[in-house]
């Protein structure tokens, strides 16, 4: 099935926030993941577990539910708290790594029936009262999220992500 052109945008800016995310990462090390710009800002370890987290809700009102042990430590309203269960980098990103794939997959094949769906209340913001209002909000919700890794990757001293 193709994609509905009601998620053209947010398909484009899912990928290109995969991409983003992929530069921003790039040759972090594990204390990098951890650092803090103060006691108010996020880790990195949070804010991709966080994306990771957003990515499943979308998959999940799409009917494709996917999911981890540990993703409810990065669910809307948690804090960020380091805890030896908490995954590492590499978990992390390869758990974002499957719900790009699986994102993709249940993007193209959302039928107009299912985006016509009525948003779910309480939820995220829907600016056309259904499910596929829905995903355009969680597109610019995790370009939000994408541009605080940048930031925080700055912060911790590298190289701009993207130029």
């Amino acid at each position: 099935m193709p994609l509905s052109p009601r998620l053209e945008v947010a398909s484009q800016s899912f990928n290109i926030n995969a991409s983003f995310l992929k530069q921003s990462l790039a040759g972090l090390n594990a204390e990098d993941w951890c650092k803090r710009p103060n006691d108010h800002c996020n880790n990195l370890c949070w804010l991709v577990g966080h994306l990771t987290w957003s990515r499943t809700m979308i998959l999940k009102r799409l009917g494709a539910e996917w999911t981890t042990p540990w993703m409810q430590s990065y669910a809307r309203g948690t804090k960020c708290v380091e805890s030896p269960e908490s995954p590492t980098s590499q978990e992390l990103t390869e758990a974002w790594s499957e719900t790009c794939g699986r994102l993709n997959s249940a993007l193209e094949s959302a039928s107009e029936e299912l985006l016509n769906t009525p948003a779910s209340k309480p939820g995220p913001p829907s600016a056309d009262g259904m499910l596929s209002g829905t995903i355009n909000f969680m597109a610019l919700h995790e370009t939000y999220h994408v541009g605080q890794v940048a930031y925080v990757r700055s912060f911790l001293g590298h190289a701009g992500a993207m130029g």
